[in-house]
């Protein structure tokens, strides 16, 4: 007969449980294959275990890619990267799409640690050439986790999750990175997870201080405001370095948490100040692609009655590319809401002149490392005084960074930088040393104005 459906017939058992084993999206296997694949390994393996290598990829900054061009766009990259793959991976070695935007490996000639971090390195290679989308190129890098067996463990479940532990070191350490799995790191990811609990338990019990260093006006060393700086001592570890636990924080996932926290205390602690004073406050980068952000500042600090006007955000450019839409969206907010935006360590970005242009900040902190050889390093002198050069034109303000001595305070007065900070003006001190701090500036000024009218009059 014409005009009939076509006759259609069940999938074979061969076709049901291949396709049981592939991604439909890539058509690479997926991670019911590799367990598979590497079972039938040890079974053949049995009489003569020989090690062989299980690794796990993850593609660094594909979320944002993802989010910015749109799903059809992940997916093109991602079956490019399962192309790319499948093409170099060495013979006899079985690759599969583990889960969104990682990929495992089976690598059965692969024997120890350093053929391991040299596959590493050409795969890491061959992800990093540009992906056609089409009307745009665009790069990722990937970061990689390799556990080898028997060393990091029998049977699959411990070998990939040896490479999962791996591969959270490299993501720890940065983009593009590659660690092999030893006790060693095992060791130190137990204690990371100890101290992330021992952080969650100090967060809830609100024992997370903030702390408030000086920022002066270098024509006059007068205090004009205070960043708020994060400390921690826990009763058992003793001082924890917040730049060791506010990392921790942001990998782990409860940085907000933790920036609300400090936030709240520090909005409370300001409010004592004399209003002319305003206080800065570091936003992290896994803040800067939230875009509940804006929202959940402002919340939290009307909350406390301060003005929004007295406060300060400071962002780092690193931070920033990350996400430079939602980025730019977060600023964008804040400022309409009348808060101020700082950009921090200004300099050791890749291309700082570019996020002076494409965003819109009040004032620039020129990094340390720039400030500490200003008086020894020719070089640095110039940078320093062409950043003060070109924010003047930009009508921005200036802050100099990690001001240590009279002398690097003398020079950056010279250079018409308008403020400073560092332990040449103070460390950093709890709530009530500050105030303390504060009504010692008010008192000598206070006097300075008598003697000023008495010699007037």
């Amino acid at each position: 007969m014409t005009g009939s459906a076509p006759e259609t017939f069940p999938a074979s058992q061969n076709e049901l449980q291949a396709m049981a084993y592939t991604d439909p999206l890539t058509g690479l296997g997926n991670r019911h294959r590799l367990h598979d694949k590497l079972r039938q390994l040890i079974a053949d393996r049995a009489a003569d275990p020989a090690p062989f290598t299980v690794g796990i990829a993850n593609l660094d900054g594909f979320k944002p890619i993802n989010d910015l061009f749109g799903p059809s766009a992940g997916d093109r990259i991602l079956c490019q990267v399962a192309h790319r793959l499948k093409a170099c991976i060495p013979d006899g070695a079985t690759v599969v799409r583990w889960t969104g935007d990682e990929f495992a490996f089976l690598l059965p000639l692969i024997f120890e640690r350093r053929s391991a971090e040299k596959t590493g390195v050409m795969l890491k290679e061959v992800l990093s050439a540009p992906y056609d989308l089409g009307d745009r190129n665009v790069r990722l890098s990937a970061s990689f986790g390799f556990a080898i067996h028997p060393f990091a463990g029998d049977g699959f479940d411990d070998l990939v999750k040896s490479a999962e532990t791996a591969l959270y070191r490299s993501k720890r350490r940065g983009r593009g990175q590659i660690t092999v799995y030893s006790t060693e790191i095992a060791e130190q990811m137990k204690r990371a997870t100890q101290l992330e609990q021992a952080l969650r338990n100090a967060i809830m019990a609100d024992e997370v201080d903030v702390h408030f260093q000086p920022i002066v006006n270098l024509a006059n060393d007068s205090v004009v405001g205070f960043e708020a700086l994060a400390r921690w001592i826990d009763k058992d570890l003793g001082f924890v370095s917040p730049g060791i636990f506010v990392p921790l924080a942001e990998e782990r996932g409860f940085i907000d948490s933790l920036s609300e926290t400090l936030l709240r205390k520090a909005a409370e602690a300001a409010l004592s100040w004399p209003r002319e004073l305003f206080l800065s406050f570091n936003l992290s980068s896994a803040q800067l692609i939230d875009p509940t952000t804006a929202f959940n500042t402002i919340s939290i600090i009307n909350r406390t009655g301060l003005d929004l006007a007295r406060v300060e955000l400071e962002i780092t450019e690193t931070a920033m590319m990350t996400d430079p839409v939602t980025a730019q969206k977060i600023v964008s907010e804040l400022r309409a809401a009348g808060i101020r935006i700082a950009l921090d360590d200004f300099g050791t970005g890749q291309s700082s002149l570019s996020r002076l242009r494409d965003f819109t900040f009040d004032k620039v902190k020129i990094d340390r490392s720039f400030v500490s050889r200003i008086t020894s390093d020719n070089a640095s002198e110039h940078i320093v005084k062409a950043i003060i050069t070109m924010c003047q034109g930009l009508n921005l303000e200036v802050v100099a960074e990690g001001i240590e001595d009279f002398a690097e305070a003398l020079r950056l007065k010279a250079l018409g930088c308008g403020m400073g900070q560092g332990y040449f003006y103070g460390k950093p001190v709890d709530s009530e040393a500050t105030r303390s701090l504060i009504d010692r500036q008010y008192v000598v000024d206070d006097a300075r104005a008598g003697l000023l009218a008495t010699r007037t009059a």
